[in-house]
């Protein structure tokens, strides 16, 4: 907006006059959006905050008082400071930590393969159980990307999930087939990490 020769009432009037058109085009858009549904949300990409944003989620939805489901298909129990805050709300917040560390930690395929499908058939009854309305399935991406689990099999339970229950798929290399049924995905993108300049996991940032 050009400003040069108006007086300062002369710029609040236009920039009003501005924001007026912009909140009445936005008005219109929004009253086109009338469906209320679960969503399926995949959080992928190799950029840092898949997890930290599906506990901020789960911090929302228990703070609207929606009871929540947590599977870990990777980690372990690691002492967090969102299991630490979520561990509050135990009529209204679940998490299971299923998993035995990342593949790599383990080294032992059979092993990783009977935790995933262990943590899989619990996410299941999480999501059968009409009590949940949003369940959080943390690093099923990874599993997914080992093949420790049939994706087929995963896919059509997600496609085929109750109407009003959001769930949420965390981890990196999201299968095409998981993002094409999804309602909502975002890839994180890493532009510059901390731990390539020698910086260890920080409290209050990695846990």
């Amino acid at each position: 907006m050009k400003t040069e020769g108006m007086t300062p009432d002369e710029i609040n009037a236009r920039h009003a006059e501005k924001m007026a058109k912009r909140k009445a085009a936005r008005d219109k858009i929004l009253a086109t959006k009338t469906k209320e549904k679960g969503l399926l949300i995949v959080h992928t990409g190799k950029g840092k905050g898949k997890t930290t944003a599906a506990m901020g989620l789960a911090v929302r939805a228990v703070g609207n008082g929606m009871k929540v489901g947590i599977v870990q298909f990777v980690k372990g129990v690691w002492n967090t400071g969102e299991r630490k805050v979520l561990e509050h709300f135990p009529d209204l917040c679940v998490m299971k930590a299923m998993g035995e560390g990342f593949t790599w930690d383990t080294q032992d395929r059979e092993r990783d393969v009977a935790a995933a499908k262990k943590a899989w058939e619990a996410a299941k009854k999480m999501m059968e159980d009409e009590s949940y309305r949003m369940v959080i399935l943390d690093e099923l991406n990874i599993v997914l990307r080992y093949d420790y689990i049939d994706l087929g099999e995963v896919v059509e339970c997600l496609r085929d999930k109750r109407p009003d229950l959001h769930v949420v798929v965390t981890g990196r290399n999201a299968k095409e087939p998981l993002l094409e049924i999804a309602d909502l995905v975002t890839e994180m993108t890493e532009i510059r990490h901390h731990f390539r300049d020698g910086v260890k996991a920080q409290l209050g940032i990695e846990f």
